[in-house]
């Protein structure tokens, strides 16, 4: 039913990786989140007003929020698909992050509030005025959440996109809350106990829970995450496969919001390749990596001598000395200056994104155990910081 829904409403459905085609789709959850939370909204507060339930109301105030996270996703969704202009030059995508922000925000305020009013009717408990009426508004709106949160989440997973995700789980979320409310209501007329402004304090835990959950989400989209494993892994596995390629590092993943991802990588080569052959070589890469993945990719070449027996006998003395001083650490970008007093050891040391050992410590104590190879030698070392948490030597 739902792919007929989509194949009906949005036109080129399929071609999922044009902005113009993820807009509809945002445009058609944005559009069916707002007509069916109003309408949820309207028959409960209704309901809720006149049968005297606080849990009935709370929760249709939760379904007005609901809607007004789908008003606001539209327009994230409008301000992110802005072309780049000369202050933005990564483009608006996280516009879409900015809006989540605010909703986020406001749900939490309102379940604060909630919570006051709960309170009020346990304090001052009115007896609820049971309906069949508002049990069958209940059920309809179990029944229309269960849809509502099978359509974002379709639609999210099909664009990609972890604000309609994250509106198919909160409208799930919504079941659980509404399932309660209709269970404090028939409770009360089977056992003529009020449980309802408890309830209504349930829910709007549920709903000052959902808020700040939303808040640290997408207050750590906004900051910046770290990229997904498997993504690192599956770039780093397309560059490899390539003959001529002898390593990478440095490999950097920064997302400017949804379809704006920019990799940038240094990519090893044999340094006697004729210096055309590697340019050609990496520029195919280039492209490859850009079609495959959807992203904007640039990859430094970097030349490495592989037929100098005391280079690469150095090299792996050196990486010996870092791995046993932590196995998280490995060395990259080697060379070596040779000298009649002395000899420089140049060479980058990669470190993990939360790593903790004092830069300047550790800096004297692979000096003094390279020193210990030959006392000669000066350590020339560069700190880089691995921001997509994989080591690739």
């Amino acid at each position: 039913m739902i792919e007929r829904m989509l194949q009906l409403f949005i036109k080129d459905n399929g071609n999922i990786s044009d902005d113009v085609v993820r807009g509809r789709y945002a445009t058609f959850a944005g559009t069916f989140g707002i007509v069916t939370n109003i309408f949820l909204f309207g028959v409960k507060l209704i309901a809720g007003l006149l049968f005297n339930s606080i849990a009935v109301i709370a929760d249709a105030v939760n379904n007005l929020t609901d809607a007004g996270s789908s008003v606001i996703v539209l327009v994230g969704f409008k301000l992110s698909a802005k072309p780049a202009d000369e202050e933005h030059p990564y483009g608006h995508a996280r516009a879409e992050y900015i809006t989540g922000f605010l909703v986020s925000v406001v749900i939490s305020l309102l379940g604060i509030e909630l919570i006051k009013a709960s309170f009020g009717k346990i304090l001052n408990p009115d007896p609820i005025d049971f309906s069949y009426l508002t049990v069958l508004v209940l059920i309809i709106s179990i029944l229309i959440k269960l849809w509502q949160g099978t359509v974002n989440k379709t639609i999210g997973r099909r664009i990609d996109s972890t604000a309609l995700i994250a509106a198919g789980q909160d409208s799930m979320n919504d079941v659980i809350s509404t399932s309660s409310v209709l269970a404090a209501t028939v409770f009360a007329k089977l056992t003529n106990i009020q449980i309802d402004g408890y309830v209504g304090i349930a829910v709007a835990l549920f709903i000052l829970y959902s808020g700040v959950k939303l808040v640290k989400e997408t207050l750590n989209l906004l900051l910046g995450t770290a990229p997904d494993r498997d993504f690192v892994c599956a770039i780093e596995k397309e560059i490899l496969r390539y003959e001529g390629v002898l390593g990478l590092h440095d490999l950097v993943v920064h997302s400017y919001g949804p379809n704006r991802t920019f990799v940038s990588v240094h990519v090893e080569v044999d340094a006697k390749r004729d210096l055309l052959e590697s340019h050609d070589l990496i520029d195919n890469i280039e492209k490859e990596v850009t079609n495959k993945f959807n992203v904007n990719t640039v990859i430094h070449m970097d030349p490495i001598v592989t037929d100098d027996e005391r280079i690469n006998d150095l090299r792996r003395k050196v990486n010996e000395i870092v791995r046993g001083i932590d196995e998280k650490l490995s060395i990259h970008d080697f060379r070596v200056v040779l000298g009649k007093t002395h000899s420089n050891l140049i060479f980058d040391v990669l470190l993990p994104p939360s790593y903790e050992y004092g830069e300047t410590e550790l800096r004297k104590r692979i000096e003094h155990e390279i020193k210990k190879i030959d006392p000669t030698f000066n350590s020339v070392i560069t700190l880089d910081r691995n921001y997509t948490s994989t080591i690739s030597n």
